[in-house]
């Protein structure tokens, strides 16, 4: 078998595993067994609570929780509604930030044999943004649970109680968790959470988070789980990011679980496409099955999990979840140096190896990880689409496209730099390639660590493709720097090295079953397509995960990187027939880019976001038709009208927007009341007119105040005399009460903003909207601002 054609089939074989991997599974009919999840039992409670977009505070919100207390009821589980408010205060860019609302939990109780037991609390939030029917984010957690609740009650009491918490505003700041895990009664009988979310309408449903020591948990979890997709890296990523889920409230609380969440087609993350029509059903189905199987292994055990030390672990194929403590890496890593060095030995006793060409395979493979990043980095530059999710829309709209442009790139890479090198002569053309490509990262902008990433890999790129290397130094090269890398982490962060110590293990078998390439039977290349095709598609689905989670394409040449240690000698192919391969990989992605970057992003099932707002100032008089859209859609501004400008409107925006004056009409505005107390405190309530869902306060004290409440609340603002605090209340209809002692006599200024969902009555249409053009988030709503002054 040719070297070529045995590359070719070890990358079809990889690219068939991690589609198996990836894909969801088939949703369940409504006439599947009993004591299983359907999806399609489930996707009847789904359409009902994704009917339309329900935001906390609104009527849709309540129909729902009605909704959800009748089938809760039915599944005998007693709901009570837990109405609370709730706050979050924090300091941010040099102002005070408080976000909080009224909700109402709904919480329900399936009774277990023993009352006393720790319960298990299965927890998703029935709220969606503004805008969006939310059927994955997060009608399709809430049925699962309902629907794992069903199969349950098939099964008999279970050995502890199962608290379902439907939780109340979400979305606006994890009002509702933060609620029940501070004050309702049942919240010191939870003893383990399972949650589940999602991040887009499809792809497999991910554990991403399961709180410190969480060593018995993922025991349990890996007993039971129906094709997982969880890793320790996952988890000690997410543990690092801004990203927060309820499960952030119940893990502060200090009670650990399971975090589940789906995140394939991102598109439709908090966006009005969000609908049944477009959610994944298999999606459903194994975000089901994953709640389903956790559920019973903790609801029907003796005992729950303890604390334990953390573990390593990561999803193998099929139902695999491999798991062990994290000094057992270093047996891990015992094992793969010492096939490494019995191989290296046996080589330089045949006298197939030479120092040269192993420091030249050091070199080239760390070429292929900063020259693989710079070029990744590159293409998003040449993409021509900003940062920010909005902005990353165009790339959202068109996924697969640009995956696959990411794909070919970081492969691209991967099956040159072995090829080069067995070639060699190509020092002086790929170091000028890795610079310009550096270079050219700054086409849109100053780009100093596209720049340094290009002059790194140029350099290295001078110093080791110089005289051609033989494959056994080469591939041991490799093998060596990803070993140091793996001892370092093994050393500092030994649940991530999980990432680098299992391909450096498969690199490790490959090399001492080829010993170094060196063997050229077909039992040898057999061997090594086997490895090299379960090393890929296993490190594919991690591609592909982070390629999802993460706008960084830079740190996606890792997988390929960590690739190259089984597949080196299956691209090191120095004829032009193994050249070809990567040269055609990246004509095509370069084809792709061009589309990316000139072609029509938009269509009916992906529309381009078009957001208008009417303002109407009640201290001036004045409406504006408004958009914060940057730059905004053809539509946009046609509905915006004449006299186009910038303007300011704070508290609802604070930067100057695109705005166009339109007809005034009327429009109540917020009252502000209140004043020093008989006990020198100062009470301040702002009312927000009648149907107003969202009130936005920007207020500041000119001397400095102590004892501060909202809403009877302790929130951190107004601790600096001249410092603004930004306050966003949902569903305040009887007004939000602001309290605080201040130093001496003084005034309060107040700019509030109140949100009414929908069109004022009265003002001028909107014109229609085409088909590949939809609203976001508050688009079409009505605002009111104004400003005042309480003075003490």
């Amino acid at each position: 078998m040719g070297r070529v054609v045995a590359l070719v089939v070890a990358l079809a074989g990889a690219l068939l595993l991690a589609w198996q991997e990836s894909r969801t599974p088939p949703a369940l009919s409504i006439s599947a067994p009993a004591d299983v999840f359907s999806a399609d039992r489930a996707l009847v409670d789904v359409a009902q609570i994704a009917r339309a977009p329900h935001p906390t505070g609104s009527a849709e919100n309540r129909r729902v929780r009605d909704y959800l207390i009748g089938r809760m009821t039915a599944l005998g589980l007693t709901p009570t509604v837990h109405a609370a408010s709730s706050v979050l205060s924090e300091p941010w860019g040099g102002d005070d930030y408080a976000f909080g609302g009224d909700v109402e939990n709904i919480v329900g109780v399936l009774p277990g044999r023993d009352r006393s037991a720790p319960a298990i609390a299965l927890m998703a939030h029935y709220d969606s943004v503004p805008g969006s029917p939310g059927a994955a984010d997060d009608a399709t957690g809430v049925a699962a649970i309902l629907e794992t609740i069903r199969a349950l009650r098939t099964q008999g009491p279970p050995a502890r109680d199962i608290i379902v918490l439907i939780t109340d505003g979400e979305e606006a700041g994890l009002l509702g968790a933060k609620a029940f895990f501070a004050e309702h009664p049942l919240r010191k009988r939870v003893g383990m959470v399972i949650n589940l979310e999602a991040r887009g309408n499809g792809g497999r449903a991910a554990m991403f988070q399961t709180g410190p020591d969480n060593g018995e948990i993922i025991s349990a979890f890996a007993s039971s789980a129906t094709r997982p997709v969880s890793n320790s890296l996952a988890v000690f990523l997410y543990e690092n990011m801004p990203n927060d889920t309820d499960f952030t409230i119940s893990k502060e609380a200090g009670i650990g679980g399971l975090n589940f969440a789906f995140i394939g087609r991102q598109f439709d993350y908090h966006s009005p496409t969000a609908t049944v029509a477009n959610l994944d059903r298999g999606s459903v189905q194994h975000i089901g099955d994953q709640a389903l199987a956790a559920t019973r292994t903790l609801a029907y055990a003796d005992r729950l999990p303890g604390k334990a030390p953390d573990k390593v672990y990561s999803q193998a194929f099929g139902d695999v979840i491999l798991a062990y403590p994290a000094w057992g890496g270093w047996i891990l890593l015992a094992a793969a140096l010492g096939l490494i060095a019995w191989t290296a030995v046996r080589a330089r006793k045949a006298g197939e190896l030479a120092l040269p060409d192993t420091l030249r395979g050091v070199g080239a493979s760390l070429t292929l990880l900063t020259g693989g990043a710079v070029l990744l980095r590159l293409v998003r530059r040449l993409v021509g689409v900003d940062e920010g999710y909005v902005a990353f829309r165009p790339l959202l709209a068109q996924w697969t496209l640009w995956e696959t442009v990411l794909a070919l790139v970081a492969v691209g890479v991967l099956l040159l730099i072995p090829v080069l090198l067995a070639r060699g002569g190509a020092r002086v053309r790929l170091a000028v390639a890795f610079v310009l490509a550096g270079a050219l990262c700054s086409v849109a902008g100053w780009d100093p660590i596209g720049l340094g990433l290009g002059v790194a890999a140029g350099v290295l790129a001078f110093t080791s493709f110089g005289r051609p290397a033989a494959l056994p130094g080469a591939w041991l090269g490799a093998l060596a720097i990803a070993a140091v890398v793996a001892i370092g982490l093994q050393i500092a962060l030994p649940t991530v090295t999980v990432l680098v110590a299992w391909p450096l293990a498969a690199g490790a078998l490959a090399a001492a079953v080829t010993r170094l390439g060196s063997r050229k039977g077909a039992g040898s290349t057999v061997a090594l397509i086997v490895v090299a095709a379960a090393a890929g598609g296993w490190l594919a689905v991690y591609f592909d995960g982070v390629a999802q989670g993460l706008d960084l394409p830079d740190i996606l040449i890792l997988f390929p990187w960590l690739a190259a240690l089984a597949a080196w000698p299956l691209a090191a192919d120095p004829s032009r027939r193994g050249l070809s391969v990567p040269l055609l990989m990246f004509a095509v992605a370069a084809v792709l880019v061009v589309l990316l970057r000139f072609g029509g992003h938009w269509t009916e099932r992906h529309p381009q976001t078009a957001t208008v707002l009417h303002v109407s100032d009640s201290t001036t008089g004045q409406a504006w038709r408004v958009t914060q859209d940057d730059p905004p859609a053809a539509w946009t501004l046609k509905a915006l009208g004449a006299g186009l400008t910038e303007k300011a409107f704070p508290p609802l925006v604070r930067r100057p927007v695109a705005a166009a004056p339109t007809r005034a009409v009327p429009l109540p505005s917020a009252t502000v009341e209140g004043g020093r107390q008989a006990d020198g405190s100062v009470r301040v309530t702002v009312r927000p007119p009648v149907g107003a869902r969202v009130l936005i306060l920007d207020v500041k004290s000119d001397v400095k105040a102590t004892q501060t409440r909202i809403q009877d609340h302790d929130a951190a603002m107004l601790a600096k005399p001249g410092r603004w605090t930004r306050v966003r209340w949902v569903s305040a209809p009887d007004g939000l009460t602001l309290a605080f002692r201040p130093a001496g006599p003084g005034k309060l200024e107040i700019r509030h903003a109140a949100i009414t969902d929908g069109w004022p009555a009265g003002a001028e249409p909107l014109p229609a909207r085409p088909a590949n053009t939809m609203p976001f988030d508050q688009s079409d709503s009505a605002v009111t601002i104004g400003a005042t002054t309480v003075a003490w």
